[in-house]
């Protein structure tokens, strides 16, 4: 199977470029299709180059606009010739060089695994980023488990299954995009996989970071539920969710009316295509450990 990589950037981490460049080109039987999207910027120039011998290749495009993580990833897989596309931040690396072997190795023997999330750990190795373990019971971040959602910049994806269900959603920008997509995938019949031995390491950040991050945070949330959820669970998902939202960000005035307003905007703005999920794929969700409503 061939591997391609797809890495956003904004153009202004060229040393983190180079590294994550590096380690996607580095990998044991590798030979990596490396696409780098500029988002709104030209993609630096990188000194990594494909091991002698490797017929691993670097590809560069630059979209002319910052188009969101969702649209940037969609144009660099349709940039892929790769059976199998990783995401891999700009910031972000692998920690060995045997994980695009490993990932080969799942993805063609099991024809019904669509993505596989990766395990996240400090760059100085010590530990795992528990809110990065991609389900409830998040504690033991060594244990790999099936799931239901996955992290967009630490990820292996079937490209086929990707391109089958649509990608990911655009309209999101930033947020909850990687969600949509896998619970597409899962009303397909196809697994997501959290695998602890497939490792990368990236620097700790919260995502408060981004300006628009609880605004952002809430329209998706609301656009995910419109979407994807028969409207019994969608109102149970977000009242679930303003609940929560309300009793985790409560003395934070700032953080919750840019959340609320976020919320309204969901609901009054176009959320997409609507294909609500079966309930034999809701009722899979359950046995999985992470009922739609949550």
């Amino acid at each position: 199977m061939k591997i391609s990589c797809v890495i956003l950037t904004m153009g202004n981490r060229v040393a983190e470029l180079n590294r994550a460049v590096e380690s996607a080109l580095n990998q044991v039987d590798g030979d990596v299709e490396v696409v780098i999207v500029g988002n709104g910027a030209d993609v630096p120039e990188v000194s990594a180059t494909p091991p002698e011998g490797s017929a691993a290749v670097v590809k560069a495009i630059r979209l002319e606009q910052n188009t969101g993580i969702p649209a940037g990833r969609n144009r660099g897989v349709e940039e892929c010739s790769g059976d199998v596309v990783l995401f891999l931040d700009d910031d972000g690396w692998y920690a060995d060089q045997k994980v695009v072997s490993h990932v080969r190795d799942r993805f063609a023997t099991e024809p019904d695994l669509a993505v596989i999330s990766f395990r996240i750990m400090d760059p100085d190795g010590s530990g795992s980023q528990r809110r990065h373990v991609p389900r409830l019971r998040a504690g033991d971040p060594q244990r790999s488990s099936p799931v239901t959602t996955f992290l967009g910049g630490a990820s292996a994806i079937r490209r086929s299954a990707f391109l089958q269900v649509g990608g990911l959603p655009e309209r999101f920008f930033y947020a909850h995009e990687e969600t949509d997509l896998a619970w597409r995938l899962l009303g397909e019949g196809y697994r997501i996989e959290y695998d602890a031995e497939t490792v990368m390491y990236h620097p700790q950040v919260p995502p408060t970071r981004h300006a628009q991050f609880h605004r952002l945070n809430a329209r998706n949330r609301v656009w995910l539920a419109r979407r994807n959820l028969p409207w019994p669970l969608a109102v149970l998902y977000l009242t679930n969710w303003v609940v929560l939202t309300v009793i985790r960000e409560r003395g934070a005035s700032a953080a919750l009316k840019s959340w609320f307003a976020g919320f309204f905007e969901g609901l009054r703005s176009p959320a997409g295509e609507r294909r609500p999920m079966a309930w034999r794929t809701a009722w899979r969700m359950v046995k999985l450990g992470r009922p739609p409503i949550v």
